[in-house]
């Protein structure tokens, strides 16, 4: 891994000098580009995974100011997968009872995008609040009728929602910490919003898991930290917050649920839940430069499996299309330095995506109806961590005869 200027850690300021992965350079992951970008210049950036040393949070090298990563274009809208609709179904039938949350108690979610999980706690009657910096999103979650601030949560906001007469009962964090630069301001915030004796539960994709299944699609400039529980819980504690419980769930290709509460005021007893995944962890050797250091090699093994199978379909005269056109795949096909003649299309349900091509690859976006019209003889499935929603979905094709495959860990057949 190259030598650049030393990358402060964004929780502790300690120098972040472990190595843990390079994969060279990419644009952001969601800037999906029109006809007229074809004919532009492309920004990449280095994407580089350094680990600090001393609280031993795993972060990419700041090169990408976040509201360029997170404007009104941006494209993910969780709406659109059945996967993510059960799991917010599941979740709040699970935390209702749990925390005893009634019409009179409010919720308030950072990272709402259209509101397909907040919405749920507005149809049992309870007062909700979402917190989306994202245009297009926020309109949706809108026009069901949410109340919605359209910015990037802050210390300053939460103080100013606060002031306002908002006080969460629970705070919902769901795939959001990863994604912030200032992951002790966000922490802070998180405290402001919660009234007292209230719980917030953030989730986050774990880095456990993300090692054990080399998940290194999932690192991108969006992400800016990978969290241990470990180390989630050393940031939250910094701002006077406590972990009391935590469940591992399958979103992302496998994830924690931190459930928090202030130290100072909660009430709630710690789980042994919570101390069996510390433990793990611990065997696992997360606070360990050799956990992070291996990494490398597993990475490069699966960059050279998907070309071998690539470039011998192509040899074989056999068609590959992919699907799903998710940030996460983006990583995978530029590291791999993926293009057209290797991959002719990408299908993808969410029309906001159609039409557009992928950044970097610049391999275009169609509807799944390609997939009929158009039948590959081979599909290589980038979003992995909804496999059974796919398959079940290519199940119900009538003319598409061939075989899918995914990359992650290693190519196999799906």
């Amino acid at each position: 891994m190259g030598r650049g200027p030393a990358l402060r850690c964004r929780h502790c300021g300690a120098t972040a000098s472990v190595p843990f992965a390079d994969l060279s350079s990419a644009p952001p992951s969601n800037a999906y580009l029109d006809e007229d970008a074809l004919h532009a210049p492309e920004l990449w950036y280095p994407l580089r995974v350094l680990v600090c040393p001393e609280c031993w949070l795993a972060q990419t090298e700041d090169v990408v100011k976040v509201d360029e990563l997170f404007d009104s274009d941006y494209p993910y809208f969780s709406g659109f997968s059945s996967t993510w609709l059960a799991h917010c179904a599941v979740y709040v039938d699970e935390i209702v009872p749990m925390l005893g949350l009634t019409k009179s108690s409010e919720v308030i979610e950072v990272g709402s995008n259209d509101g397909s999980l907040l919405r749920l706690f507005q149809e049992r009657g309870m007062r909700c609040l979402g917190i989306e910096p994202t245009g297009g999103a926020a309109e949706l979650a809108r026009s069901v009728g949410l109340e919605i601030s359209e910015s990037f949560l802050t210390s300053a906001l939460a103080e100013e929602i606060s002031n306002n007469g908002h006080k969460a009962d629970l705070v919902i964090a769901n795939n959001v910490f990863a994604h912030v630069p200032d992951v002790n301001d966000f922490a802070r915030a998180c405290a402001l919003l919660m009234r007292t004796g209230g719980v917030a539960t953030i989730e986050v994709p774990h880095l456990v898991q993300l090692v054990e299944g080399n998940q290194f699609d999932t690192i991108y400039h969006e992400h800016f930290s990978y969290f241990s529980l470990a180390s989630a819980m050393r940031v939250l504690e910094g701002s006077g917050l406590q972990v009391f419980d935590v469940a591992e769930v399958a979103t992302h290709g496998g994830s924690l649920r931190l459930y928090v509460q202030s130290a100072d005021t909660g009430s709630r007893t710690l789980s042994k839940r919570l101390e069996r995944v510390a433990k793990n962890e611990r065997d696992a050797g997360v606070a360990t430069r050799a956990f992070y250091e291996t990494f490398q090699a597993d990475i490069d093994e699966a960059k050279r499996g998907l070309l071998g199978f690539l470039l011998d379909a192509r040899s074989d005269g056999k068609t590959v299309a992919a699907y799903g056109a998710a940030a996460k795949g983006n990583t995978l096909l530029n590291f791999a330095g993926v293009r057209g003649d290797l991959v002719s299309y990408v299908v993808d349900r969410n029309p906001a995506k159609q039409g557009k091509y992928l950044p970097g690859s610049r391999i275009p976006i169609v509807s799944p109806t390609m997939l009929e019209t158009e039948p590959p003889d081979y599909l290589l499935v980038l979003v992995w961590n909804i496999r059974d929603e796919v398959r079940e979905y290519l199940a119900g094709l009538t003319s598409w005869t061939g075989k899918a495959f995914v990359a992650i860990p290693a190519l196999e057949e799906l």
